[in-house]
């Protein structure tokens, strides 16, 4: 395995990280499962799709 070339590259601490299934998805982690950075439309539009689709909405990024 390669070493990161960015000086600022750091990996995400473990209890920053999670699957989901030990808490709800809220609309912040849907955004940030479509790869984006989280903005207020963004998390609007997430938060939508959850009301439409529930847990499922992640699914529909990550099948």
């Amino acid at each position: 395995m390669s070493e990161p070339t960015d000086v600022d590259s750091h990996p995400t601490p473990d209890h920053l990280l999670h699957t989901g299934g030990e808490h709800p998805v809220d609309p912040v982690d849907l955004v940030m499962a479509s790869g984006r950075t989280p903005t207020p439309a963004l998390i609007e539009k997430a938060r939508l799709d959850l009301e439409k689709y529930g847990a499922a909405a992640v699914e529909r990024l990550l099948p």
